[in-house]
């Protein structure tokens, strides 16, 4: 009994490891949360320890950016889940079958970035992008003189940066200037 309870603590942390190297990106902690919570491939309170304990052993590092906290597998993490993939279980089908169908939509928040930094007492460098495969459809950087225009250029590239970008497109390509 506790072999098996054992191999199940371990199976469940080579899912998570498996998650995050099929997803190919790295992933906030209500990502990987909706993916193992929809998937039904184990409860919340369990995943949550899971993922404690798969950082402590430095098989995924957590670092912030915007505000969140993003998870990426590490060297190590992949090494461990290549060096035991036999052994994930029957939950991997349910993943890739559930990643296949919803990556698109779990990315799409990832994929528009808004930051900033100060220069100096009135210089703030905002930094614009959004990412398409892991390639940069446009990254731009705008100097502004204040804290709060640059907190507002983020808010508002990150809820409209499709509309901003195709608008910078359309002028960029007009013939018509």
């Amino acid at each position: 009994m506790f072999q098996n309870s054992s191999e199940q603590l371990a199976s469940n942390k080579l899912l998570i490891l498996y998650i995050m190297n099929k997803m190919n990106v790295d992933l906030t902690n209500s990502q990987i949360t909706q993916i193992v919570l929809e998937t039904e491939v184990m409860n919340y309170f369990s995943f949550q320890q899971f993922l404690s304990e798969l950082i402590e052993s430095k098989f995924l590092n957590i670092y912030k950016e915007d505000d969140r906290e993003y998870y990426r597998l590490t060297q190590r993490g992949l090494e461990m889940l290549e060096y035991f993939l036999p052994k994930v279980n029957d939950n991997s089908l349910k993943i890739n079958d559930y990643i296949k169908k919803n990556k698109e939509r779990i990315l799409s928040e990832t994929e528009v970035k808004a930051t900033f930094k100060k220069e100096n007492e009135r210089e703030f460098i905002v930094n614009l992008r959004v990412i398409e495969n892991n390639s940069d459809l446009i990254n731009l950087n705008v100097n502004v003189s204040s804290e709060k225009q640059a907190m507002l250029i983020c808010k508002n590239w990150k809820n409209n940066a499709s509309y901003i970008y195709a608008e910078i497109i359309q002028s960029l390509i007009s013939e018509n200037h």
